[in-house]
């Protein structure tokens, strides 16, 4: 029998069921939110979990246009047994997807707002001559794109328009709706972006009699800036959210039933270490990117991460305190560390001390272990994905890229000395952003980076006590024929002085004895290497 489809990059829902793509069975979702029948519910989850295709899930069901063809979509799926299966196909629905407005300024982006509308306008542009003349006047206004076409409050007109033709209360689904807010905010037209989307979802959502039920979903929760204020009729849920937990993501049952399905159940470990790790409220997800295209490819690689943008995280990295990179450390070391994570999302909590973690728990770059108390949380990297991303993000983003990082590792593993020394500075030298890091973050990014790149082949440790006091990095090797590496950073007044201060780096391991205890574990040969750093300029002493 001709097996289903992988559907990699396929998100409308109607396209799936009708050319026989596999499709998990999320439509209890559906009868979730009839049930609790909040007027507008917020979904906040990572890119690529699933939430634009439930939103499409909930447009054709309960959408008036074509209900009959849209009722046989239905047909073999868990929803069309349920009582609720009578609200198939009752209501006027509105669909939106935020998630292409990327402008580099207000002006080019609210062009591309006005083309957005205006598309959404035409899709119910049959309608338009039998609306009253006021009315159609307006909606005239905004497919010619006029001037004086009332864009900010277009979406709430639109849900009148369709109230008064087909006398029946609006769904109106919002799909990515903070996506050109945090756009707007990278890219530093914050403000003007707020003005408009605050009133342009508030009077659909919150003073809208034509409104049903109102559907979002997003990366974050973003309160401060206004848009929701005064919303009380606004359900939010999140990741740490216990309801609706199973159905952004991919159950495990939901994964072994798919490998058993394309035959390749005995990946499932694999799988496992590779996508598995998030926890979304009480649920223990995998990223169902990352399997659609792993089936579809058969080859164990980091799918996800490569599709978003990581703007905001290396932005907030690059400007974060020491106690961030400690943070990342551990983290890095396959280790959990405890953070403050609120249900709340605002940009001003990105220059407090944990705004980056919050960042990166709800864009899925790190998952909630363990709750302790209120938002207090112990988050750890997820799964070996994730780790790739570290490794070669924070490389490639933080460091320099890697035809310059990865030689100069490959020339310290070598033994060679000279070359790393040289490598060394030119990394300096062609790196702004490395540069940028003021005192003690530059040798916590240099040996962040030590730490991602090696972890495979030894073990990495920082600020140990050993011998007679502590060391600032030190390189044990896993297979104890190769060398370990003993690092001691200082920081130079002069340029002058570098070789000194170098010399000085070196002389402090021989003298308190870093290198104890080593031999004893059968290594033979240890370096070490004494490093001066002045601006731009570094210098190497090292000794076998």
């Amino acid at each position: 029998m001709r097996k289903k489809a992988v559907p990699v990059g396929i998100e409308d829902f109607e396209r799936i069921i009708n050319e026989d793509y596999y499709y998990v069975d999320k439509t209890m979702l559906i009868e979730e939110l009839l049930i609790n029948r909040a007027p507008v519910t917020l979904f906040t989850r990572p890119r690529r979990f699933g939430k634009t295709l439930n939103m499409s899930m909930l447009r054709y069901f309960f959408d008036v246009k074509d209900k009959e063809e849209n009722k046989k979509l239905f047909e073999n799926l868990k929803i069309y047994n349920s009582e609720y299966m009578s609200e198939q196909g009752k209501y006027p629905v509105i669909f939106i997807s935020l998630k292409d407005l990327k402008g580099n300024t207000w002006e080019e982006n609210f062009m591309l707002i006005k083309k957005h509308i205006k598309n959404l306008y035409m899709e119910f542009y049959d309608l338009k001559d039998k609306l009253n003349p006021i009315f159609k006047n307006d909606f005239e206004k905004i497919v010619m794109e006029k001037e004086d076409a009332d864009w900010i409050y277009s979406l709430k007109n639109l849900s009148n328009y369709l109230y008064e033709y087909y006398r029946k209360s609006v769904i109106i689904l919002i799909d990515e709706y903070d996506a050109p807010i945090i756009n707007a905010f990278d890219k530093g037209y914050y403000n003007e972006a707020i003005n408009f989307f605050q009133t342009f979802y508030s009077s659909a959502l919150k003073t809208n009699n034509s409104l049903k039920y109102g559907v979002l979903t997003g990366i974050t929760r973003i309160i401060k800036e206004g848009i929701f204020s005064g919303l009380n009729n606004l359900y939010v849920n999140t990741i740490l959210s216990k309801d609706y937990s199973e159905y952004f993501g991919l159950l495990e049952s939901e994964v072994i039933e798919m490998l058993e399905y394309f035959d390749m159940k005995y990946k499932i470990e694999e799988v496992r270490e590779w996508y598995n790790g998030y926890i979304f409220g009480e649920s223990k997800v995998y990223n169902p990117w990352s399997i659609i295209n792993y089936l579809r490819t058969k080859e164990l690689q980091a799918y996800w991460v490569n599709t978003s943008d990581n703007a905001l995280i290396y932005d907030n990295l690059k400007n974060s305190t020491v106690d961030v990179f400690n943070n990342l450390q551990t983290l890095f070391e396959g280790k959990e560390i405890k953070k403050e994570i609120s249900p709340f999302f605002t940009f001003e909590e990105l220059s407090k001390f944990d705004g980056i973690w919050q960042l990166m728990v709800y864009n899925g770059y790190l998952k909630i272990n363990e709750k302790l108390s209120n938002d207090e949380y112990m988050v750890k990297i997820p799964n070996y994905e994730i780790q790739t991303f570290f490794k070669k993000g924070f490389i490639d983003k933080f460091l320099v890229s890697g035809n310059y990082f990865n030689p100069m590792m490959d020339a310290l593993l070598d033994g060679d000395i000279e070359e790393f020394e040289r490598r060394l500075q030119n990394i300096f030298l062609v790196n702004t952003s490395f540069y940028d890091l003021k005192g003690e973050k530059v040798y916590h990014s240099l040996f962040l980076g030590m730490l991602i790149w090696l972890r495979d082949k030894y073990e990495v440790k920082s600020n140990g006590e050993r011998g007679h006091g502590r060391y600032d990095a030190m390189l044990i090797p896993l297979d104890k024929v190769k060398p370990a590496y003993i690092f001691e950073f200082k920081v130079s007044k002069t340029i002058k002085g570098l070789t000194a201060k170098a010399e000085e780096a070196l002389e402090q391991i021989k003298e308190k004895q870093y290198h104890a205890g080593l031999k004893e574990k059968g290594i033979s040969k240890i370096y070490k290497i004494g490093i001066a750093f002045k601006g731009k300029n570094v210098k190497v002493k090292y000794e076998v």
